[in-house]
């Protein structure tokens, strides 16, 4: 398997090629070092702190490729390295080609009403059982820049497999800097029943979710499937794991695959990318439901928490919540992901949360 460093290069490349970076790069002379930006093209929202890229919140066909849901991705440090998987919406050498649904930062649930948000995609079809759930951006009610801080508040539509309307979601991001390393996403979603209550079945796939790229993984010795430069699947029976240096550790001091399946308060994955150390952390807030959530990280490389599922991740110790939303009622999920150009520390990922809990 080729050197990992070379999928880096190939994803800034392509980066570069596809304006992303390009349309960013503005001179520090024009827009101040920790000045966030939003600009609207097309079916997408580009963010940019410093005129340096950030993420990209994706909402249009054409830029979703498929994908079922608004996405942010990718998501990028302030030393513009991708922390993101490029599959399914720009494949790069050696990584993992997996579940199609996890595409960049996302939020949904495996199983509303019956039907299951998370696992659909362009590649479900009528072979597939069960009733699939789709959700469509509707609009965008505010977009603003500023210094060290960006704000975007979006709409959109939960639809049943026929198309009509169970949830209606309001979701405020809040982008903003802490220093030079650390850059912030703050995600408020607010789920709203219409016409008939909406029940949230004890399930493992759901709510908060980002998709981390290969060199974050933890290193595995299970026989995968990767993708070359061109983007086409090879099995690959035994795996190399030169440069993957990914490492689960939450709020409560438990590390690794341990984490999965425990509840804490915040869960930070450091690791190294080309030369650059890095850690995207999830941090749970206070006010939301089943606080602290449970985690459902696996070291394959999906990134999630899940506060909705406590029989499931308990083994049945704990008894199910199947959370239930009557119609006309709402309620909200507040989320922080913080994304650092260096390894944080428990106590900077501590100081993080109780900021964002306040």
């Amino acid at each position: 398997m080729k050197n990992l460093d070379f999928s880096f290069r190939l994803a800034s490349r392509w980066l570069l090629t596809f304006g992303f970076l390009a349309a960013s790069s503005v001179t520090n002379s024009v827009l101040a070092q920790n000045d966030v930006k939003l600009t609207q093209q097309g079916g997408k929202v580009t963010v940019t702190v410093g005129g340096k890229a950030f993420t990209q919140y994706l909402f249009g066909t054409d830029e979703l490729k498929g994908c079922k849901k608004p996405v942010l991705f990718p998501i990028l440090t302030s030393g513009q390295t991708p922390v993101t998987r490029g599959y399914p919406l720009q494949p790069r050498p050696n990584e993992r080609v997996d579940h199609p649904h996890h595409v960049g930062a996302w939020f949904n649930y495996g199983d509303v009403n019956g039907h299951d948000f998370w696992n659909n995609s362009a590649d479900i079809g009528p072979d597939h059982k069960g009733l699939f759930g789709t959700i469509v951006h509707t609009g965008i009610v505010k977009m603003k820049s500023g210094k060290r801080r960006g704000e975007l508040t979006a709409t959109a539509d939960w639809l049943d497999t026929n198309g009509k309307p169970l949830l209606r979601e309001t979701t405020a991001f809040l982008f903003s800097t802490e220093g030079e390393a650390v850059r912030l996403i703050d995600r408020t979603t607010t789920l709203t029943a219409l016409e008939k209550e909406v029940v949230f079945k004890d399930n493992k796939e759901g709510l908060v979710a980002v998709r981390v790229a290969r060199q974050l993984e933890h290193p595995s010795k299970q026989p995968e499937i990767f993708t070359d430069a061109s983007g086409k699947a090879t099995a690959v029976p035994t795996l190399d794991n030169t440069g993957v240096t990914g490492r689960y550790r939450n709020s409560e001091g438990i590390e690794g695959d341990d984490a999965w399946g425990k509840r804490a308060r915040w869960v930070n994955l450091t690791g190294r990318i080309g030369s650059e150390d890095v850690s995207v952390a999830i941090i749970d807030h206070p006010k939301n439901t089943g606080y602290p959530t449970y985690w459902h990280a696996r070291g394959y490389g999906l990134f999630a928490a899940n506060p909705l599922g406590p029989s499931v991740f308990s083994g049945g110790k704990d008894a199910p919540m199947n959370f239930t939303l009557p119609a006309g009622k709402s309620v909200t999920f507040r989320y922080r992901i913080a994304v650092a150009a260096r390894k944080l520390t428990d106590e900077e990922v501590n100081r993080l949360a109780a900021a964002f809990g306040e």
